[in-house]
C-alpha cells in the first residue's frame, strides 16, 4: 500500500512537485471521529473536484465536541481515512481550525459539506476566515450537494459514550428546551456585572516521578520535572465568567509578589476589574502546591503556604469596598475557602444587599476545625460538595435528598446545589428536586469543579432560569475543568455552546 500519511514537511514536497506538473490539489478538514456513509458521499464528491484529494484531521487536543470525545484517537482516525481509496493523502492539524493547513497546502479547491453554505450560521467565524484566505492565493471554496449526516447525533443516540442515564436525560432537555434556547439564554448573561470576593490562590503544581524510599530516612524521594501555576480560588471564578459576563468586580486577598503578579495579570481579561485588600502589610499569597505522578496524574502530597494574622483595619477597608462595588452589580459571588479572609460581618453585609447572592463555602483540610456554614443564612444559592454536607450536618447514612432539605430548612437556601463527583448533581429549591448525571469521561484532578459549577449556576438562575439548564449548564463547565490538572484551564463561552450544539444534536 503506498503511503498516504505525511507530515507537514512531507506534504509541501509532495505538493510542490504535483503542482509543476499542473494537478489540481483538493483539500477536505474535519474530525472525523465516526466515519459513516456521509462522509464518504462527501468524500467521493470532493476528489472529482481535482487530481488529488488531501484530507486534514483536527487533532485530539482540538476536538471541541463534548465529554468523552474524540472517540478515536487522532491517530486512529488518519489511519482509518488513509485506507479508503479516494484519499490521496492525510496530514495532522495541530491548530483549532484550518487556517495553518490551508497556508501549508494552498490547495486549488477547498471543500466543505452543505451545511457550511450559509457562513452567517457559523458562530465562530471561522469558516468566512478560511473562504477568505483560499481566495487570497487563487483558490476556490466548492460545497458538496450529498446528504449530511451527523457523527455527533449517532454517537449521542447509541452506548458509544454516554449510559443510560445520560442518553435519559439529555434527550429531555433537547426536547423540553433545546440547544438554541439555552445558548440564548447564555448569551443573556453578557448584560450583567457581577461582584467575587473570596480567596485568590495560587495553584502550584510539581509533576515529576517518586524515585523511592529513603536510604536513611523513612521518606519517599521525589524527582521533580517541571511545574505549573495555575490562578485558582475567587480568581478561577473570574477567568470562568470573563467571556460570559460583562463586567467583574473581584475583591480578593494578594501579597502582590512579582512573580505572582505576572501570572495574574496573563490570566484576568480586561473585563475584570482586581481590587487587592491585603490583610496585613507582610500578607503573602495563598500558595498549594501539590506533587503529581507524571505518570498517573495521581496527586501524592500536597504543601499550602496560609495566611495568619489579621489586621482589624482590613475588614474597614473590605467593608467600604464591598459598599462602593454594589452600586455597580447584579450579583455575587462569595468563595469562602475557610482561611479567616470573610467574617460574619462581612457575609452580613453582602446578604443583606439584596442583591443575588450564591456561595460556594469550603471544608477542607485547613479548615475542618474552623469553617463555619452557619454564616450565610438566607443566601439565594448555596454549593456544596455532598461529603462536606454530610460533615456539617455529621450524618453519613441518612439518604442525601433529606439533608438537603434539612440544610435547606436550616440555612434558609433558595436553591442549593450539592455535587456528587461521578454520581452527578442534585438541585433542590421550591420544594423539587432535580438531577443531573455527571458528563466527566475522563477525570484528572477534581480541584476547581466546584468553583465551575457555581460560576455557571449562579449567573443562570440570577436570571431566573429554569434549574434543569443551570444544572446542565453547571455540569458541563465542570466537566470541561476537571479534565486538566487544577485550574489550568477556565471555561469560555465559545467552546461551551459548541458542547451543548454536539451534545444535543
Amino acid at each position: 500500500m503506498k503511503k498516504k500519511i505525511f507530515t507537514h514537511k512531507e506534504v509541501s514536497k509532495k505538493i510542490s512537485i504535483l503542482k509543476k506538473n499542473k494537478k489540481k490539489i483538493v483539500l477536505c478538514h474535519g474530525v472525523f471521529d465516526l466515519v459513516h456513509y456521509g462522509h464518504i458521499l462527501h468524500l467521493n464528491s470532493a476528489k472529482k473536484f481535482g487530481d488529488f484529494l488531501i484530507v486534514s484531521v483536527t487533532s485530539d487536543k482540538f476536538v471541541n465536541k463534548g465529554p468523552g470525545k474524540p472517540l478515536f484517537s487522532q491517530f486512529q482516525r488518519m489511519h482509518y481515512l488513509s485506507n479508503l481509496e479516494m484519499i490521496d493523502g492525510v496530514i495532522l492539524s495541530n491548530t483549532a481550525s484550518a487556517i495553518d493547513v490551508l497556508k501549508l497546502i494552498r490547495p486549488n479547491i477547498y471543500v466543505k459539506g452543505p451545511d457550511y453554505i450559509k457562513t452567517r450560521d457559523d458562530k465562530t467565524k471561522k469558516i468566512l476566515l478560511e473562504k477568505n484566505l483560499v481566495k487570497t492565493f487563487g483558490g476556490e471554496i466548492k460545497y458538496t450537494e450529498d446528504k449530511a449526516y451527523s457523527s455527533s447525533s449517532i454517537i449521542n443516540s447509541t452506548g458509544l459514550i454516554y449510559n443510560q442515564d445520560q442518553r435519559k436525560f439529555l434527550d429531555k432537555i433537547k426536547t423540553k428546551f433545546g440547544k438554541d434556547f439555552i445558548i440564548n439564554k447564555i448569551n443573556e448573561l453578557k448584560k450583567l456585572n457581577l461582584l467575587i470576593i473570596g480567596e485568590l490562590i495560587f495553584d502550584d503544581y510539581n509533576f515529576g516521578n517518586i524515585i523511592g524510599k529513603s536510604g536513611k530516612e523513612p521518606h519517599l524521594v521525589f524527582e521533580k520535572k517541571f511545574n505549573e501555576i495555575y490562578v485558582g480560588g475567587s480568581g478561577a471564578i473570574a477567568r470562568h465568567l470573563s467571556s460570559f459576563l460583562k463586567k467583574i468586580y473581584l475583591i480578593s486577598f494578594f501579597g502582590k509578589e512579582a512573580f505572582y503578579n505576572k501570572i495574574l495579570k496573563q490570566n484576568l481579561n480586561k473585563n475584570i476589574q482586581f481590587l487587592n485588600r491585603k490583610p496585613n502589610k507582610n500578607f503573602k499569597s495563598i500558595v498549594k502546591s501539590r506533587f503529581v505522578d507524571i505518570n498517573s496524574s495521581y496527586k501524592m502530597f500536597g504543601s499550602y503556604l496560609l495566611p495568619d494574622e489579621i489586621n482589624s483595619q482590613y475588614y474597614l477597608s473590605l467593608k467600604n469596598d464591598i459598599k462602593k462595588t454594589l452600586k455597580k452589580i447584579d450579583h455575587i459571588i462569595i468563595a469562602d475557602y475557610g482561611h479567616n479572609l470573610l467574617p460574619k460581618t462581612i457575609s452580613d453585609l453582602l446578604i443583606k444587599s439584596k442583591k443575588f447572592v450564591s456561595v460556594n463555602c469550603q471544608i477542607n483540610s485547613s479548615n475542618i476545625t474552623h469553617q463555619n456554614l452557619s454564616k450565610y443564612i438566607g443566601v439565594d444559592l448555596f454549593v456544596i460538595n455532598e461529603s462536606e454536607l454530610r460533615y456539617d450536618l455529621r450524618d453519613k447514612i441518612t439518604k442525601i435528598e433529606t439533608l438537603m432539605k434539612t440544610f435547606s430548612k436550616n440555612q434558609k437556601i433558595k436553591n442549593l446545589i450539592v455535587t456528587r463527583g461521578k454520581n452527578g448533581s442534585i438541585y433542590f429549591g421550591k420544594k423539587k428536586f432535580y438531577y443531573c448525571p455527571a458528563f466527566a469521561i475522563k477525570s484528572v484532578d477534581k480541584v476547581g469543579a466546584g468553583d465551575a459549577m457555581l460560576s455557571l449556576t449562579s449567573s443562570l438562575l440570577r436570571n431566573k432560569i429554569d434549574p434543569q439548564i443551570a444544572l446542565f449548564v453547571g455540569s458541563l463547565a465542570s466537566s470541561i475543568i476537571v479534565q486538566s490538572p487544577g485550574n489550568k484551564v477556565s471555561v469560555q463561552s465559545s467552546n461551551l455552546e459548541r458542547i451543548i450544539e454536539f451534545i444535543l444534536k
